[in-house]
């Protein structure tokens, strides 16, 4: 069965007041590498099927993967058995509305081995040019397509085609001393450049080669695009409109309320979703197969559309339902998959504020970043893979790593310059979030807390 007779099949069936079906097919491809050797590489599919089925105000969610046509009436009796046996739904909305969309019966995309044409022949030139200049690359490239089907009894019918697509590369002096790493995110890999990745790589490497030991403090610090996006992304993954209203995370507003309309940042920095910007577009319409603080089974088919997270440093909106725009008074903003953060017009490069630093830190890559306090939103992680010392204007070594203590939220406020903004990969969060444009930043005073021994 196609996803769209498997959507049509499980909206017929009897015994619901009202129901959701949601199809997801996936297919992934992958190469893996070590050691400027190709080591393997494959293709998988999977699918399945969600049914949120509602009775009155209560509702039933049952998810299963790979369902046989013969199977899916089993998974609607069960989300209906659910459904008369829960307590009633504090979400609970009249669906979305709406008709089938033009492209609904438009086969589901894949991804094949395929993707890779240009790509893997690209890392054999690498592979060659790493192994002549003493040094050795790891890694992995992969491309995700998940087609996602939803329909509704109210008549809704959308679909959405997502291409997810990352390489991250990862470059080791021959007695292992030295580590660097670069990634990129990509739809179809064609505008991913390996050569100028790997060249990255080596000219990090030749930067490490003079070691400079460095105590705990806080030093004036270049992130790249990549290391804010990682900040940004918790920073947006905490945003949740409910948690704020209830006074539990650093956008309550002391009193009550949030602080949606506050001040930020003190330059003019824009932080925002589009599901159509060029390069990082994504879906248009919620999809939620449970429901949860910051997501409700009954916005299935909400439309989305450009919203903004902080609008010239102030707060301008925070993730919301339905349900929890009614309850806070704020707009209906539902959470988007891509971020993009932009500061004012005519930003330099990172490499141009590498040149106009007297002395300060390039730190390239954030680690297993965890949650210190949620009041605060103080995030604690590490360095890894390559910190820098800037004087004049030019990269003299590599300094030790370090364990940070960082609000991303107090950190807006003390930027003293944003860069030119591009598209990036995160290191930390590029399992679940790949979708960024982000700009480099200075930040005067970033916060080293203590010297870590990890290599």
């Amino acid at each position: 069965m196609t996803p769209q007779e498997v959507v049509e099949r499980a909206l017929a069936l009897p015994g619901a007041d009202d129901r959701v079906v949601i199809v997801d097919e996936d297919t992934t491809a992958n190469l893996r590498f070590a050691g400027n050797t190709l080591t393997t590489n494959g293709v998988a599919r999977g699918s399945r099927l969600t049914v949120v089925s509602v009775n009155g105000s209560g509702t039933g969610v049952v998810s299963r993967a790979a369902v046989t046509p013969g199977q899916i009436a089993d998974v609607v009796a069960a989300a209906d058995r659910a459904a008369r046996d829960a307590q009633p739904s504090e979400d609970a909305r009249p669906l979305v509305a709406g008709e089938a969309a033009a492209d609904w019966d438009r086969p589901a995309e894949e991804t094949s081995i395929a993707v890779f044409r240009d790509l893997a022949p690209a890392l054999g030139e690498a592979f060659a040019a790493a192994e002549a200049g003493g040094r050795r690359l790891y890694g992995f490239a992969e491309h995700l397509v998940n087609s996602v089907f939803v329909g509704t009894t109210t008549g809704l019918r959308r679909r959405h085609d997502q291409p997810t697509g990352r390489l991250e590369l990862n470059a080791k002096s021959p007695d292992m001393s030295r580590s660097a790493w670069v990634g990129a995110a990509t739809r179809d890999f064609t505008d991913v450049d390996v050569h100028a990745l790997d060249a990255t790589l080596a000219q990090r490497l030749e930067w490490a080669k003079r070691k400079v030991d460095l105590a705990p403090g806080r030093y004036e610090t270049l992130l790249p695009p990549g290391a804010v996006a990682d900040l940004m992304i918790y920073l947006y993954w905490s945003a949740g409109a409910r948690d704020a209203f209830d006074g539990r995370t650093v956008f309550a507003k002391p009193g009550g309320g949030t602080r949606v309309g506050e001040e930020l940042a003190k330059l003019p920095i824009d932080l925002y979703s589009d599901p159509g910007r060029a390069g990082v577009e994504c879906g248009g319409f919620t999809v939620a197969h449970a429901s949860s603080r910051e997501s409700s089974v009954f916005d299935n088919g909400f439309t989305l559309g450009p919203t903004k997270w902080i609008a010239d440093g102030k707060l301008a909106n925070l993730i919301q339902t339905r349900h929890s725009a009614e309850i806070t008074g704020l707009a209906e903003t539902p959470a988007i998959d891509n971020l993009i953060m932009e500061g004012p017009a005519g930003g330099k490069s990172l490499e141009e504020m590498i040149a106009a630093t007297e002395r300060g830190l390039l730190l390239t890559c954030l680690w297993y970043i965890r949650e210190v306090d949620p009041q605060t939103l103080l995030l604690t992680g590490l360095t890894r893979d390559g910190v820098y010392l800037v004087e004049n204007g030019e990269v003299t070594g590599e300094v030790n790593n370090f364990r940070f203590n960082e609000s991303p939220v107090d950190l807006l406020g003390r930027i003293t310059e944003v860069g030119a903004a591009s598209q990036t990969l995160p290191r930390e969060w590029n399992d679940y979030f790949t979708r960024t444009i982000m700009p480099p930043l200075r930040v005067p005073d970033f916060n080293m807390s203590t010297v870590s021994q990890a290599n």
